[in-house]
């Protein structure tokens, strides 16, 4: 949320669009060709996740797929799946 909110004032101040013109965001940003960062990101880890699938089985980042941190985990940080 906050790397959209930051796009957002940066294309705004970019167009010269101030906050009371009322302009939807997308409006600056089609004006100047730009993809929504969350959209570019999401693209971009698909990208990066077709790479990882065409490496060989003894590739280093398919050994860091299956690489097991051994340890504790501080509170408050939520075990993923």
């Amino acid at each position: 949320m906050a790397l959209q909110q930051a796009q957002t004032r940066t294309v705004r101040r970019r167009c010269g669009v101030k906050v009371k013109d009322r302009l939807q965001s997308k409006e600056p940003r089609e004006k100047l060709g730009i993809d929504d960062i969350i959209a570019e990101l999401q693209q971009n880890r698909l990208r990066w996740y077709g790479h990882v699938l065409q490496k060989k089985d003894n590739d280093w980042v398919n050994k860091c797929k299956e690489y097991e941190v051994v340890g504790f985990r501080p509170e408050g940080i939520p075990k993923r799946n």
